[in-house]
């Protein structure tokens, strides 16, 4: 779009809107995202949880299908591995025990683990975040999320299971999925 700044902005905004956004009518019990090999490693395949977290219900679960991921991070792998996923309230909790992490890092450990409540020291993620990787359940258990094993899972007991309350996406982790907003009543 070319044109004047706010409108040009504008007319973008309301295109990607219509592309790159999957509204649903209600939550799901069970989403499972399968992340495309371009996401070698969890640091990129967060993606998948954050682009769905919002239509998974309340206390639902989130499976991260990548059977390709053999790591948390080349990169940062050893700071997530000693912090583990938590949601923004566990950390600035924590921030004396996690001051020698980077930013960066913290801010992926949120939007990677999602919304929730931590109160008298008891997190409460509102998402069951679910792994189903090469990355062995002792790392999963490590960084504070759960464990599949991917050969375990027929991806066709997951397609077409709307009715059921479960949503199949695939590839996963570049469209945003969220809910369709409240119909008022006039």
């Amino acid at each position: 779009y070319a044109g004047h700044v706010r409108e040009a902005w504008s007319q973008a905004a309301d295109l990607s809107a219509r592309i790159h956004i999957v509204t649903k009518p209600r939550a799901f019990k069970v989403v499972l995202g399968a992340a495309p090999a371009m996401y070698d490693e969890i640091w990129t395949a967060g993606k998948v949880m954050y682009k769905l977290e919002q239509v998974v219900a309340p206390q639902g679960r989130l499976i991260l299908y990548a059977p390709h991921i053999r790591e948390v991070s080349r990169t940062w792998g050893r700071y997530i591995e000693s912090a583990g996923y938590h949601i923004r309230d566990y950390l600035l909790a924590h921030m004396d025990r996690l001051k020698d992490i980077p930013r960066g890092v913290l801010a992926h450990l949120t939007h990677v683990r999602g919304t929730g409540s931590y109160e008298g020291g008891v997190e409460r993620p509102d998402v069951d975040l679910v792994l189903a990787t090469a990355i062995p359940e002792a790392v999963c258990r490590q960084i504070n999320v759960g464990y599949m094993d991917p050969r375990r899972i027929v991806l066709a007991d997951y397609m077409n299971q709307t009715d059921q309350g479960i949503l199949f996406v695939d590839p996963a982790g570049e469209i945003l999925h969220r809910l369709e907003p409240p119909h008022t009543q006039a």
